[in-house]
């Protein structure tokens, strides 16, 4: 039986909870009445209930012919998912090298990837824009991929749990096993690292449709350009064309592939809880 104290912070607990659930929610909730409203609705203030202008909004924001929306749902979708599954796999694959392999530069090359990770990434704009220049690939999806493969933080994140998680004698036994290394990392310890990869790449694929800076730094083309940049470009309009109904579902319609990747991967982090392994 529970103690009054115990019932008094279990209370206050729950309280707390649904007060922040409420909060998180909340503006989640503004956002989709928003985009029912039409731009006179909206200039009144805000109102508890929904408008009737979704259909009106969506299919404004669909045949915009000046904002390929459609095209741009695409490329941040085909940005995210290369960056998530990219950026998770040579994370731990490094990760794993450095856990598991004991070499004269292991502490080294360590430190030294544990450095990049606080070099902000506009320090190293204007040398990274003039190499993709000079590599042809200016006004592509391809510098918007490829960098994710060198992560420092997610390599970060996968090290150290490898450190909680796997065991090097299960590796050891797998060696002795014959299993060779990609095999053993492949069928072994990706298997293991579910719930790991499937966190950050929730993160990385959040961070990469989110992105903003490097997609304005590096892409003109209007059918190039991702979701984030269109928004901005809407926002941006002609007062006399300005529609606020049209952003707000926009952004609904960004935030939607969010959720899905997030109800999908989800689902392996709760599997990872169970998840057990050789103890040493």
């Amino acid at each position: 039986m529970k103690t009054a104290s115990e019932k008094v912070i279990t209370l206050i607990a729950h309280i707390v909870l649904v007060i922040l659930c409420f909060m998180c929610l909340f503006f989640f909730y503004i956002l989709i009445i928003n985009a029912t409203r039409s731009h006179v609705q909206l200039q009144k203030g805000f109102a508890f209930l929904p408008g009737g202008n979704f259909i009106r909004n969506l299919t404004n924001v669909i045949n915009d012919g000046t904002i390929p929306v459609v095209r741009g749902v695409l490329n941040s979708l085909i940005v995210s998912a290369c960056c998530a599954g990219i950026c998770t796999y040579f994370s731990a694959l490094t990760a794993y090298g450095l856990y598991v392999y004991d070499f004269r530069l292991r502490k080294p090359a360590f430190t030294f990837i544990m450095a990049i990770m606080v070099m902000p990434t506009q320090v190293t704009a204007l040398g990274f824009l003039r190499l993709i220049t000079r590599m042809g690939m200016y006004d592509s999806l391809l510098p918007l991929i490829l960098p994710s493969i060198a992560s420092p933080a997610v390599f970060y994140f996968m090290y150290s749990y490898m450190q909680s998680s796997l065991p090097v004698a299960l590796v050891e036994a797998a060696r002795i096993d014959g299993s060779g290394e990609f095999n053993t990392f492949n069928r072994i310890v990706i298997p293991i690292m579910k719930p790991a990869i499937a966190v950050q790449a929730i993160f990385t694929f959040v961070g990469a449709w989110n992105n903003y800076f490097v997609p304005a730094l590096v892409i003109q083309s209007k059918d190039k350009m991702t979701l984030p940049i269109l928004i901005a470009t809407l926002r941006g309009a002609d007062y006399m064309t300005f529609d606020m109904g049209k952003i707000y579902m926009m952004i609904l319609l960004a935030i939607v592939p969010i959720i899905i990747v997030y109800i999908f991967l989800s689902r392996f982090i709760i599997a990872g809880i169970t998840l057990g392994g050789v103890k040493e």
